[in-house]
């Protein structure tokens, strides 16, 4: 209830539908609906390009994880954004898992301006560029998602707090 209460004051963040075209100032849509393919195994598959993640640059090296993500319920407070310097960050939902992006650009923090949450359906993944401010996995279900990203011998990962803002 308190939790509740709180949120009742924030600022709120409508989330919108995920497409190629209104995330593409954050990242790339990892999808192949609407993309051409080429026909490969002997006609039983097609294969249709991704932009490639952005992992090599300053000595990194291409790191696949799976995070076991817990169901968060709407509205969500967000208090803080992360964003990678050094490599962009991938999310795959393995078993359709849908979940929620906040994204911001900006240079020393995120701007305010530029923030946007989306519903991800479950049904594609995002890609982060590097150094665009995001918040850490939302699933909206329990699932696993595949996890692309850089690692390196340097820790790549900075925070901003924000003002709590209600995302429904």
């Amino acid at each position: 209830m308190a939790g509740n209460q709180l949120l009742s004051g924030a600022p709120r963040l409508a989330l919108r539908p995920l497409t190629v075209e209104s995330f593409a100032p954050y990242g790339d849509v990892v999808t192949s609906k609407g993309r051409e393919g080429r026909s490969i195994n002997a006609g039983t598959s097609t294969r249709v390009e991704m932009p490639e993640p952005d992992v090599l640059g300053d000595g990194g090296r291409p790191s696949l994880s799976v995070f076991r993500a817990s169901a968060a319920c709407l509205p969500i407070e967000i208090r803080e954004l992360e964003r990678h310097r050094l490599g962009s960050q991938t999310f795959l939902p393995l078993g359709g898992t849908p979940f929620v992006v906040v994204v911001a650009l900006g240079e020393a923090a995120p701007d305010a301006a530029t923030l946007a949450a989306f519903r991800v359906a479950g049904d594609c993944g995002v890609t982060f560029r590097r150094g665009v401010w995001h918040h850490s996995l939302l699933a909206l279900a329990d699932g696993d998602f595949a996890v692309i990203e850089r690692r390196g011998t340097e820790t790549d990962c900075e925070v901003a707090q924000l003002r709590p803002l209600r995302v429904d």
